[in-house]
């Protein structure tokens, strides 16, 4: 009888608790659960039922107009910071807009943190490497599987619903720190990256785009790329920009996000442009961004940067003038506390008006609103059942370690060297200061990983492995070569794990040189002279670097570059290695010698080059020097022939009668909506897989234009990842938008159709096409 009681009172207790522990919130947050933070919370207070922004059948305008009303002055500047103010008497609690999700669910931010409850999400890898993917589809994919991550976060109080990513400033000097975070030097690839993953990130089920998953941020507008380099830091710089290479090359990864993505934020940068702090430029922010784009969504500073122009720049004699500035400019929200310190005195002093504050918060609002912070208890909403099961899933988890093998990048492979066989490979010497590091795997910008799987042991779940590090750290100051020469003249195969970490390349930190750190280089040449098997070299690393020496060193047999490669970086290294991946990863950026940085300056913004000072220009576009490696290079274990199918030898523009061009000699046509509309041909492309080895192929269709408007010398139109099976063939298609992918920028900034040869390259395929009036 008594153990009946004992268990009836058990098993009451348990049902009692789970009861509790789903049903009440309160309960959950006297566990340590947290609930959602959400305002409208009708349930708790019937009397907001009343307010017309609490009316979920109202539209966002409305609501948020009659929200602004009700709000004192002190309250509405308490809404132009990222650490809002909470208004109780409207039932709006406090909100923290600082959130970050670069490549996963990040704990950078005030917005978000990791608990026992939630102690991982999923890390994929740096934005580099997925970006090597060229996979537009993939881009799209992980940013849903961060959105449902961030909203399982969300719904357990652990993270906010806004997120300042991604990244898409163009990677245009090699040593630059944050070239890791962005997806590359190219503005095509940029723009699909951008839009794709903010998408993924915002994109609800129902498709309907005034709602939101979750809302990004597209930074660092604009051509934001010095971070601290030679004592020029980017609190201080100012980035002399021509009107040709804002519009050509930095603005249209931006537009694409704003346009392609309906970006929910844009986040301005700590420069300058051209001598005005952008997040203090009326023509960039509310006139481009706003104006000429049409954010739907709301205008946020980085960290600081009006405290930034005020004190450091000098841009403006007081504080409240800098306040002033910026609100006037079209910004929104001040990630820091400037705004909420001196908008009251700008407004006292008759600097801003009241009705450009409502104009700000107004923004604010709309985008929570869209994300429904003001619909009540999310619980019952769509994502309200989201939760810690939904994190570190074994299929994201999946999804990260594909990231990373669609990613890397095959940069040399000698015959009989990859793949290698884990069945004919005895033993493995594994050597390098990467060769088993975690935390350098995932980056900046991260989050803390559901679990890791370092290079070393994902070579070692394969094969037997003998691992000596080589360096203790990767600024490898003093090499152990004995040890591991000693390891590698006695192993079938040596793999060598090197390259870079935060400690070289890191937001605040840029490169001086594109050497390997310390005595790296001696550590590879001296176990590629001892080793008996063939010798990979695997470089992790964002940004690229001159590996002359090893591209051209007979006995080193293979390279591959990783980046960053995520949490699952280790497995998905060794399914490339070991042959069950055939790699199709390629370079998102240029790899430059040591002397283009030695000759030039990292604050030298034109991307055009110079011939009369020797200038060589920036990245494949213009760039007209030598290469270590170049944009698009990367090699798989098949090779692929390209075939044209179907191309025009002739585009024709129809123009107006008495057009100019008629009776005199034209170079270019402008862009004008009229002339554009269904101007457009087919590219037809028959790829075949030589090879045994079935694997995706990335076909990257560029054009080199006439030599018209200093125009580049190539430019990509469009790339598509395609699988093709073993000696099969597919059909790559291309739809070719004359005046998008065929014009050229001016020197005036204005957009051209290029009259005249235009020229196609697939890999080695070309052909020409005449553009005429």
């Amino acid at each position: 009888m008594a153990s009946s009681i004992i268990w009836f009172s058990v098993f009451l207790c348990s049902f009692l608790f789970q009861y509790l522990l789903f049903f009440s919130p309160n309960f959950k947050g006297v566990l340590g659960q947290s609930s959602p933070v959400f305002a409208c919370d009708v349930a708790s207070n019937a009397t907001l039922s009343s307010f017309a922004f609490c009316d979920t059948s109202l539209g966002v305008d409305a609501r948020v107009a009659d929200l602004v009303k009700r709000l004192t002055l002190p309250e509405k500047i308490g809404f132009l910071v990222n650490n809002a103010g909470s208004v109780s008497r409207l039932g709006i609690p406090k909100y923290e807009w600082w959130s970050e999700a670069l490549h996963g669910v990040s704990y950078v931010g005030p917005g978000t943190k990791f608990s026992s409850l939630v102690p991982g999400a999923t890390s994929f890898p740096q934005v580099i490497l997925t970006a090597a993917s060229f996979n537009t589809s993939l881009f799209e994919a992980i940013g849903r599987v961060v959105s449902t991550e961030a909203r399982a976060m969300y719904n357990v109080g652990l993270a906010g619903l806004t997120f300042w990513s991604p990244n898409i400033n163009i990677f245009r000097d090699p040593r630059w720190g944050r070239g890791q975070e962005t997806p590359g030097e190219d503005p095509v690839l940029s723009s699909k990256y951008g839009s794709g993953y903010v998408r993924g990130l915002q994109q609800t089920d129902d498709g309907d785009k005034n709602k939101l998953k979750v809302a990004a941020c597209c930074k660092h507008y604009t051509a934001y790329d010095v971070d601290n380099w030679k004592g020029v830091d980017r609190y201080h710089f100012n980035a002399v920009v021509t009107k040709q290479d804002l519009d050509d090359t930095f603005q249209p990864p931006f537009k694409s996000c704003v346009i392609d993505g309906n970006v929910a934020s844009v986040m301005c940068s700590y420069n300058q442009v051209n001598g005005i702090p952008t997040c203090a430029d009326p023509d960039l922010l509310a006139g481009v961004i706003r104006g000429e784009w049409k954010l739907n969504g709301y205008i946020v500073t980085d960290c600081d940067s009006i405290d930034v122009y005020y004190k450091q720049q000098h841009y403006t004699k007081t504080p409240e003038e800098a306040a002033a500035k910026a609100i006037l400019a079209g910004l929104d929200l001040n990630c820091g506390s400037f705004l909420g310190q001196y908008t009251p005195g700008a407004v006292q002093a008759g600097l801003v008006k009241e009705a450009d504050i409502d104009r700000a918060i107004s923004n604010n609002f709309a985008t929570l609103m869209r994300l429904g912070f003001f619909d009540g208890d999310p619980s019952d909403k769509p994502y309200g059942k989201l939760g810690p099961k939904d994190v570190c899933t074994s299929e994201n988890q999946e999804l990260a370690r594909e990231t990373a093998r669609q990613g890397i990048v095959l940069l040399k492979n000698s015959p009989g060297s990859l793949p290698l066989s884990p069945t004919a490979i005895q033993s493995l010497a594994v050597i390098g200061p990467n060769a088993n590091v975690q935390k350098t795997m995932i980056g900046n910008y991260e989050g803390t990983p559901c679990k890791y799987t370092t290079i070393l042991q994902g070579l070692s779940a394969s094969v037997t492995t003998n691992y000596v590090p080589g360096c203790a750290n990767v600024a490898c100051g003093t090499a152990q070569v004995d040890d591991a020469t000693k390891i590698a003249a006695s192993a079938d195969a040596t793999i060598l794990v090197m390259g870079a970490d935060q400690s070289i390349e890191r937001e605040s930190l840029d490169r001086i040189d594109l050497l390997l750190p310390g005595q790296q280089t001696l550590l590879v040449t001296e176990v590629a002279k001892a080793a008996k098997g063939p010798v990979i070299l695997v470089i992790m690393s964002g940004g690229g670097f001159d590996i002359t020496f090893a591209k051209n060193d007979t006995k080193i047999t293979s390279i591959l570059w990783v980046g960053y490669p995520g949490e699952a970086g280790g497995a998905a290294v060794a399914d490339v290695v070991f042959g069950q991946y055939n790699p199709s990863g390629r370079l998102p950026m240029t790899w430059y010698p040591q002397s283009y940085v030695d000759k030039v300056p990292m604050t030298n913004m034109n991307m055009r080059p110079d011939p009369s000072n020797g200038y060589p220009g920036r990245t494949y576009r213009f760039y007209t020097g030598e290469t270590v490696y170049s944009f698009g290079d990367g090699l798989g274990y098949s090779a692929f022939n390209h075939k044209l199918v179907r191309a025009p030898k002739l585009v024709s523009i129809p123009l107006e009668e008495g057009h100019v061009c008629h009776s005199s000699s034209c170079k270019s046509l402008d862009v004008v909506e009229e002339r554009c509309e269904n101007l457009a041909f087919d590219i037809h492309l028959g790829v075949k897989n030589m090879g045994r080895m079935s694997g995706s192929h990335t076909v990257m269709l560029f054009s080199s234009p006439p030599a018209v408007h200093k125009s580049p010398q190539k430019h990509l139109l469009g790339f598509e990842k395609v699988f093709v099976s073993a000696k099969r063939e597919a059909l790559v298609k291309f739809n070719v938008d004359v005046c998008k992918h065929l014009s050229v920028v001016d020197e005036l900034g204005n957009r051209k159709v290029a009259l005249g040869e235009h020229v196609l390259h697939v890999g080695s395929l070309k052909h020409s096409f005449s553009v005429r009036i």
